[in-house]
């Protein structure tokens, strides 16, 4: 099922002039779910998605610990890619609602070394 909702947040992110360069890159520090490019940025996109609200809004599952696990992620990729070591980067989160709308927070938050 998740395949589905992170296949909806590749296709928006096209339509947004987005290149994807990798999707579940699994590393020792955990996954991430989308890597893009856009202009002179890497964007490492966590995707999240909830059928209800009883959770609270999907954006909120993005916490600390989850930033952290993605921003040690990043840097294991980083440390391994000559070629996105030379562009700027940055961390969005994109939440998809049980309508299939969809909200990208650009920059959602900062490495969390």
């Amino acid at each position: 099922m998740g395949a589905k909702y992170e296949q909806l947040a590749v296709d928006y992110l096209i339509r947004e002039g987005y290149q994807i360069v990798d999707r579940n890159r699994y590393t020792p520090y955990g996954e991430i779910d989308i890597i893009a490019k856009k202009d002179n940025y890497i964007v490492f996109c966590e995707v999240k998605y909830r059928s209800s609200d009883r959770y609270g809004d999907p954006l909120q599952a993005v916490d600390w610990g989850k930033q952290q696990r993605i921003s040690r992620a990043a840097m294991y990729i980083f440390s391994h890619n000559a070629i996105i070591r030379k562009l700027n980067c940055r961390f969005d989160v994109i939440a998809v609602y049980k309508d299939e709308s969809i909200r990208h927070v650009e920059n959602a938050f900062e490495f969390q070394g």
